[in-house]
């Protein structure tokens, strides 16, 4: 009987997991960019930088996510050796509670602080959902004057206009869930004596009034009643509103279709006698008064405007882009949502037992990115290194020098350091999306020159190239003097830039 063979090791999978995605130069460079543009001007608002953990207790992040279906309520947690439950942060703003209640003693108050990093939502990934992604938050801890939530919004608008997008394409709509608080007790789902009965019934009243956008007023009003069917034939269950109550709440949603004074005016009326919905409409006043004498004109009451997040306590804001693009079937639509916050007033009170307000705005910073690169408002792609070849190996040492040349004047550059000839390094400058290669074999050492090449205008000859001979036979390539080697590259950089 023959000997079974052993079996080889099975090999990993060079694969990403599903829901996540990998980022190359050109994109970090791009985020990069971007986000120094937003926290230059969160900066200047004198908000200054926090960094925080990845990973939180799950007693600490609290459970805030609308994804209830998921495993663990849409968060990555695991259990460690101690018995503690951590998790991977879902957010900004938990961690910032968190640190806040930790260091309250030495952190000023009113604390402002920006943060940028990626978060884990353990949800069903999708076209363009991804279970980790960038936010780029900025909050004030402390301040419970409505001129924090006005300064959120008015920077936000700053910080969108930082990195191109012009004021004409982007809109801040800003509501109060103290409104929508209002609202839920005319209609009789909500009992102030008992906040906690009915939390799944005003849950799908709120997730209704988010999809105004998408589904129009009828599709809305279905899902306050007995519920609606899609196309596919999915049935999705209503909240057996009645039609007077339904009726209310989509007057509620329509209210926003006036100025700001007149938006406020009309929801004094709808809330009715609500405490909650009366303090609401206030704030909203106050909001809109600070933001006119500050002339940000893009901030919008907006009744219709929910988000999604539970810990939200007052006023939410939520930045949408105007502008249209084509989505994946070919049809025109808006860019949409890019930004939203909140005000949180009880999520450092769930650690000190003591009342912290609490506002802040966070940027979907991958959406922002799609969003500029649609628009064309997206900075133009860095270029790559200039490109020392290397004609003579046992001269590597002259190489690197000239690229250390190079770099002391400012001018970002590298040595070939693969293997090949020169039709195999100019191809491999082309994929780096270098600017300038430079070509110094042991002719041109005893001669005191080098050969540049201007890669912009030789591109398109370069896969039929194999000798240093026919590289210098290119109308693309000069001769310069060794000593004005840096001169050289930096116009032949100029004139790359245009």
């Amino acid at each position: 009987m023959a000997k079974d063979k052993e079996k080889k090791p099975r090999r990993p999978r060079a694969e990403t997991p599903r829901g996540f995605r990998d980022y190359f130069g050109a994109e970090v460079r791009a985020r990069a960019g971007m986000l120094s543009a937003i926290t230059e001007v969160y900066h200047a608002h004198g908000f200054d930088p926090l960094e925080t953990s990845a990973v939180e207790t799950v007693e600490a992040l609290g459970k805030f996510l609308p994804d209830v279906d998921r495993p663990n309520e849409g968060v990555f947690a695991w259990k460690d050796e101690d018995e503690d439950w951590l998790a991977l942060r879902y957010d900004l703003t938990a961690p910032l509670a968190r640190v806040y209640a930790q260091h309250r003693q030495t952190l000023p108050t009113p604390y402002r602080r920006y943060q940028v990093g990626p978060v884990w939502r353990n949800e069903k990934p999708g076209p363009g959902r991804f279970r980790q992604f960038y936010q780029c938050d900025a909050d004030t801890v402390g301040a419970a004057s409505m001129a924090a939530d006005a300064e959120i919004c008015a920077m936000l608008g700053e910080a969108l206009e930082a990195t191109g997008i012009a004021p004409a394409d982007y809109v801040i709509r800003v509501n109060n869930r103290r409104v929508l608080n209002g609202v839920m007790e005319a209609v009789g789902v909500l009992d102030p004596a008992d906040p906690e009965a009915g939390a799944e019934r005003r849950g799908i009243v709120l997730r209704a009034i988010d999809k105004l956008d998408r589904l129009g007023t009828e599709g809305v009003a279905a899902l306050l009643g007995a519920g609606r069917r899609d196309e596919s034939g999915d049935f999705t269950r209503g909240a057996g509103l009645g039609p007077d109550q339904a009726a209310l709440i989509l007057g509620v949603m329509a209210a926003g279709e006036g100025d700001g004074a007149a938006t406020c005016a009309r929801l004094r009326e709808l809330v009715g006698s609500s405490e909650a919905g009366l303090r609401g409409v206030t704030e909203l006043e106050q909001i809109a008064e600070l933001l006119d004498s500050r002339g940000s004109g893009r901030v919008l009451i907006d009744p219709s405007v929910v988000r999604g997040l539970g810990y939200y306590t007052g006023p939410v804001y939520e930045a949408e882009l105007t502008f249209e693009i084509l989505d994946e079937k070919g049809q025109r639509r808006r860019f949409g949502s890019v930004a939203g916050g909140g005000r949180y007033d009880d999520l450092v009170n769930r650690f000190t037992g003591e009342a912290v307000p609490a506002t802040g705005v966070s940027i979907g910073v991958d959406r922002l990115l799609a969003a500029l690169a649609a628009h064309g408002s997206a900075a133009t792609a860095e270029p790559g290194p200039v490109v020392v070849t290397v004609m003579d190996r046992d001269r590597m040492a002259d190489y690197q020098a000239m690229a250390a040349e190079l770099r002391a004047a400012g001018i970002r550059a590298e040595v070939f350091l693969g293997n090949g000839n020169m039709g195999r390094q100019l191809k491999y400058a082309d994929q780096r999306g270098s600017p300038v290669a430079v070509i110094e074999g042991g002719d041109e050492k005893a001669r005191g020159v080098a050969q540049l090449k201007d890669l912009a205008l030789g591109a398109r000859l370069a896969a039929a190239i194999e000798t240093h001979d026919d590289w210098k036979a290119q109308p693309a390539q000069i001769e310069v003097g060794r000593s004005a080697l840096v001169a050289e590259v930096r116009a032949m950089l100029a004139r790359a830039r245009g």
